[in-house]
């Protein structure tokens, strides 16, 4: 079936020095001719002196792309214009009466998969690398995008077709010369998967927390200084500070980057017993908050006491001394690490900064870069694992059930990098890009 011929604007709307339209598909040679930019030479920029039906519309320089040879493997183009809206407008146009329609979200690289230039997840890394705003987030989606993660995916399911073939090949040939019990040969290969896959699995929380972001949640007691260290580390005045307990009612979020890693820190609502229900919600959501945090920092300032945030507090957390200015809050015995800080005077702060930043670096660098990045990759990892183990069991039973789960175990895996096609999760997948990509 022959595509509809493309075009969106690959840069930010609005004003500004320079504007791309992109297009793709059969009929960008006649379009560029149309527009009086034809004979052009593939992947030469030229200047050349758009217009339509008599009327100009641009001076712009205009590149040329021969299918399979371009980002989506069909004829493609760039016009490089001003970047005016109004020519942007007049060119548009120019392109509609042309017989070309807009793209829509993530087109250009939905049909760069369709046309093998890149897998599903490779496609998926180009939209994580635009979206990057950390050096570790467009780190992992360059080395996504360069193909790492899906020579992971594939090494696991050739290991899966090699153990496959074991198994079919007792149940096709019976009666031939072949090794008594030959699918069994297949177990210690699924063993070895298995453990790949477990790993894998594991350690997707590594991948997702870059591309997400980590949560770092700051519980405590009413008026132990959260919502001034809050405002401290963030290097702005978000949250409200008064010396009234329990002013803090709700969960506040900020986004901020530290050693490179995207990071959501939470003020929350002093833990305690409250017939407030205002504030009541506020605890209840500050307990949820700690419990789905990545890490928390136990706030207690001198004289508080253990309280109820001791119950949120999990190994690995860090207690932070605060008001240090004031008094010495020495509490190292409960175990947990400790670094004493002032909100008030920035004592401390650097090497809480310089803490976190080591906590976060051992956390999400990891040595089997690149890690899952998506939820879909660890939920289709998770089918496929469990299918092996259901495997493995039938092996000591029957050959031919063996073969049904690791046939389901191995569409579970092409399902990550798209070999097998489901058309609601391309639309589900391609339909988060922004125009134009």
């Amino acid at each position: 079936m022959t595509q509809d011929t493309i075009f969106a604007l690959a840069t930010p709307p609005g004003r500004g020095a320079i504007a791309v339209l992109r297009l793709s598909g059969p009929s960008v040679a006649p379009t560029l001719t149309a527009l009086g930019a034809g004979g052009l030479k593939p992947r030469l920029a030229s200047v050349r002196e758009l217009n339509h039906d008599g009327v100009a519309i641009d001076q712009a320089l205009v590149l040329r792309f021969v299918g399979p040879h371009s980002y989506t493997g069909e004829d493609a183009a760039e016009l490089h214009l001003h970047g005016g809206r109004a020519v942007v407008e007049a060119a548009s146009r120019a392109l509609i009466a042309l017989g070309l329609r807009p793209a829509e979200p993530g087109e250009f690289t939905r049909r760069a998969f369709q046309n093998g230039r890149m897998d599903l997840a490779q496609a998926e890394a180009v939209a994580d690398l635009i979206d990057a705003e950390t050096a570790a987030q467009a780190r992992q989606a360059l080395g996504q995008l360069d193909g790492r993660l899906s020579e992971t995916y594939a090494g696991f399911r050739r290991d899966l077709l090699k153990a496959l073939a074991l198994v079919e090949a007792e149940i096709d040939f019976p009666d031939e010369e072949v090794p008594d019990n030959l699918a069994r040969t297949a177990g210690p290969v699924l063993e070895q998967l298995a453990r790949d896959l477990h790993r894998a699995v594991e350690d997707g929380a590594r991948g997702e927390r870059v591309r997400d972001g980590y949560r770092i949640v700051l519980i405590g007691e009413t008026n132990a200084g959260k919502s001034s260290l809050f405002n401290a580390l963030i290097q702005r005045e978000a949250a409200i500070v008064t010396p009234i307990a329990g002013t803090t009612r709700d969960v506040l979020d900020a986004e901020l980057v530290i050693g490179g890693y995207a990071v959501t820190l939470s003020d929350t609502a002093g833990l305690r017993d409250s017939d407030d229900p205002v504030e009541a919600e506020g605890v209840r959501r500050a307990r949820a908050r700690a419990e789905g945090a990545d890490l928390r920092l136990w706030v207690r300032a001198p004289g508080d006491v253990e309280g109820v945030a001791a119950d949120y507090v999990r190994s690995g957390d860090l207690i932070v001394a605060n008001k240090s200015d004031l008094a010495s809050a020495d509490i190292r015995s409960q175990g947990w690490d400790q670094i004493a800080v002032s909100s008030h005077t920035g004592a401390g702060l650097g090497e809480l900064h310089d803490w976190i930043a080591a906590r976060l670096e051992r956390d999400l660098s990891g040595a089997d870069f690149p890690a899952i990045t998506r939820e879909r990759h660890r939920l289709r990892l998770s089918e496929a694992l469990s299918d092996v183990k259901v495997g493995l069991r039938a092996l000591e039973v029957s050959p031919e059930m063996a073969g049904d789960d690791l046939r389901r175990a191995a569409r579970a895996l092409s399902r990550v990098t798209g070999e097998i096609g489901v058309e609601e999760v391309l639309g589900e997948v391609f339909s988060t890009f922004c125009i134009g990509k």
